[in-house]
């Protein structure tokens, strides 16, 4: 009897020890940290291709939906997700937005985690279309700056820091980019994720990588 309880012990600690174990390797998941060579080379400006380390992604000067400044530093310490849209876009931009609200309403109450989305329009997306946008869709002003800016910078920062589009061009009068690229990016600056904004999978993916980068 006593032998049989002995057995039973072991079988239990065992179990115990498995569970807890699992529970750590899940707990343990790794993102990976992009930089310009593990992307596509059409993505990639050709300046920066070869780089394999240490990329991180540049300052930014935008103006918000409520007409403040937003830089860089409004997202120091920050996990935050990118996209680029525009206001009047009638394909998959009401589609990334209706899934940016998702990550918005999943972190509401997480002050580490927020949202950028910028106008690849900035000449037609001027404040006061931004707010209108903005209250429409249900934005959190504390959460989600939605922005404009110079051309040429946001099509700059799409192109040699979130690596979101494929087209080339010098953000002139001519130049257009459409992504429905969410790029994901750690407190350091790192570009950690690039998902599928139009996707709902791809939206669960990166709700769960959040909180990987958030424990």
């Amino acid at each position: 009897m006593q032998k049989m309880y002995k057995t039973r012990l072991i079988y239990t600690c065992i179990l115990i020890f498995t569970m807890v174990f699992s529970c750590n390797q899940v707990n343990e998941k790794q993102l990976p940290i992009y930089n310009p060579v593990d992307f596509e080379p059409k993505l990639v400006d050709k300046s920066l291709r070869n780089i394999n380390k240490n990329h991180t992604v540049s300052d930014f000067n935008l103006t918000n939906q409520n007409g403040d400044v937003i830089t860089s530093k409004d997202y120091e310490n920050k996990i935050y997700v990118v996209d680029f849209f525009f206001t009047s876009c009638p394909s998959i931009c009401p589609i990334m937005t209706n899934n940016m609200l998702k990550i918005q309403d999943e972190f509401i109450d997480n002050s580490q985690v927020m949202l950028l989305s910028l106008s690849v329009t900035p000449e037609i997306d001027n404040v006061e279309i931004l707010k209108t946008y903005a209250e429409e869709k249900g934005v959190n002003d504390s959460k989600w700056n939605i922005t404009t800016g110079s051309k040429k910078h946001i099509y700059e920062l799409a192109r040699k820091s979130y690596f979101a589009v494929v087209e080339q061009g010098d953000g002139g009068l001519q130049d257009f980019i459409h992504t429905p690229n969410f790029i994901l990016v750690d407190t350091k600056k790192q570009i950690r994720g690039i998902y599928d904004g139009t996707d709902e999978n791809e939206i669960f993916r990166i709700i769960d990588d959040i909180k990987v980068l958030a424990n």
